[in-house]
């Protein structure tokens, strides 16, 4: 970062993936913040000249606020170490590798974390037939938000018809039952935990519509349930090789206990408006959300 008084921090946000709108509205919450902390802050929404426009404003720090594919999957953090712009949250490969499910869950497994069993297969495949015994999810290998999945109950006769905008290939996964269970790690610390309770499935709509779900801080668990999510989220963040900001998601089926924790997926651009998970967590440890902003761009480096 430069010694200027008034460090530049270009926030990136919007983008072209799904989450695009989750995006614009992370994005300007912590420009706003930004501006709180002191910084001078140029908002982008990231099209396909971000390059060019990033060269004309030559900022100190990429503030990245964007979500889903070509933010979140290691391509717009490859563009920042190709233009040497310092920028936030992972690098390259923990990113790409955070952002693909399925090797993201061969490096859990490798590390010893609990994960479900899962099988990636032509979509085709998942419409002709149960691909494992229901129920169970399918869903994209590298979208996030919980777009385009779909829940198969127990007892379903045939599996659903997917929707036109589902990749060519889909991960099929092992429905886990229980409670919804996530985790913040700030750069080594893991936060707490949060549990997320929704009258039905935690989709899109229960994530992001007001009244969709209801977040208990800290999770009421049993301690060593507790324990083990916040050892699993840091254990998940380094398997990864991730940096910065990381929000770590489980599903725990209590009649099970602690055999039935499961470590879902590491989310490496967590969402960033103040109500949010992570930034909740980060007010239940004591870290505002301009102060939580202020120390994503501090972190902030090439070679990630």
């Amino acid at each position: 970062m430069s010694s200027r008084a008034a460090p530049k921090v270009a926030v990136l946000m919007g983008g072209l993936s799904a989450e695009r709108e989750v995006s614009l509205s992370s994005g300007r919450q912590c420009a706003v913040a930004l501006r709180e902390a002191g910084y001078e802050v140029a908002e982008l929404d990231a099209r396909g000249d971000l390059a060019a426009r990033l060269s004309e404003i030559a900022p100190d720090v990429a503030f990245n606020a964007l979500h889903g594919r070509w933010g979140e999957d290691g391509c717009v953090q490859g563009m920042l170490e190709w233009l040497r712009i310092p920028y936030t949250h992972s690098g390259v490969l923990a990113s790409a590798l955070a952002m693909d499910k399925a090797r993201a869950k061969a490096a859990f497994a490798a590390a010893g974390l609990p994960v479900a069993e899962s099988r990636i297969v032509p979509a085709r495949e998942a419409q002709a037939a149960h691909v494992l015994p229901p129920p169970y999810v399918i869903k994209p290998n590298n979208e996030g938000s919980s777009v385009g999945v779909y829940l198969v109950a127990e007892g379903a006769n045939a599996p659903p018809a997917l929707g036109p905008d589902m990749p060519a290939e889909v991960m099929v996964e092992a429905y886990v039952p229980g409670r919804e269970l996530t985790v913040t790690v700030m750069g080594d610390r893991p936060l707490t935990v949060t549990d997320i309770v929704t009258p039905g499935w935690y989709d899109y709509d229960a994530k992001y519509l007001p009244g969709g779900s209801h977040h208990v801080v800290p999770a009421g668990l049993p301690g060593p349930v507790f324990d083990a999510c916040m050892e699993i989220a840091g254990a998940a963040h380094r398997a990864l090789g991730c940096r910065g900001l990381t929000r770590s998601d489980f599903r725990w089926d209590e009649a099970r206990g602690l055999a039935g924790l499961v470590l879902l997926e590491v989310n490496t651009q967590p969402g960033m408006t103040p109500t949010s998970l992570s930034p909740e967590q980060a007010a239940h440890a004591g870290i505002g959300f301009a102060a939580l902003c202020r120390w994503i761009v501090e972190d902030a480096s090439c070679d990630r």
